[in-house]
């Protein structure tokens, strides 16, 4: 799972949405460090990162790259993840826009970040003013993403021909995320993730 998709339960599982999108930049024991409820969020980030890589939709979507690509799947389908949720946002929560969704985690999560590490703010920065989470819906803008996280770390090079993985199998892609997603909202709604 990737931003979205990390928030999107966390307000299901009513945890913290600073916590939920921070976790990947926070090492060790959270509670160290931050308020109950944040590190509750970190906690659950991790615990639903373990998880989806364990499901077998996810393993049967990672067989579908190439050996070329093989190594950063699991990086690329957290991506893809977050790209059919926005798509299919209003089948996923049809009471809310995806738009409206967005502006409300900006409002809860900017005033907290003054004590979160400098890039997680800058993330922040970028994340909010440049919409990102309404443009994932358009799958060229993956191809964008996955140069970009390319471009900033060379051992990940391998993430700009993943987008092939994905254009190619699409179709497959799509219907293994609403077999599991669904699954993962249910856990998330009983508090169980």
């Amino acid at each position: 799972m990737n931003f979205l998709a990390h928030l999107h339960l966390a307000k299901l599982a009513d945890s913290s949405l600073l916590g939920n999108l921070m976790a990947d930049f926070v090492r060790g024991n959270p509670h160290q460090h931050w308020s109950a409820p944040v590190a509750d969020g970190i906690l659950m980030h991790r615990r639903l990162d373990v998880m989806t890589d364990a499901l077998p939709e996810v393993r049967s979507a990672r067989q579908l790259f190439r050996a070329e690509t093989y190594r950063v799947a699991p990086i690329t389908l957290d991506v893809i993840w977050d790209h059919f949720l926005a798509r299919h946002w209003q089948h996923f929560t049809p009471g809310q826009t995806l738009v409206h969704f967005s502006a409300a985690a900006e409002r809860e999560i900017m005033p907290q970040l003054a004590d979160t590490p400098i890039e997680f703010q800058e993330l922040n920065a970028v994340m909010w003013r440049e919409r990102w989470f309404e443009h994932y819906a358009q799958p060229a803008r993956l191809e964008r993403v996955l140069h970009g996280m390319a471009s900033r770390r060379p051992r990940l090079a391998a993430l700009r021909d993943s987008y092939h993985d994905f254009t190619q199998h699409y179709d497959q892609l799509e219907a293994l995320f609403f077999v599991f997603y669904p699954r993962l909202m249910a856990l998330a709604t009983s508090r169980t993730l």
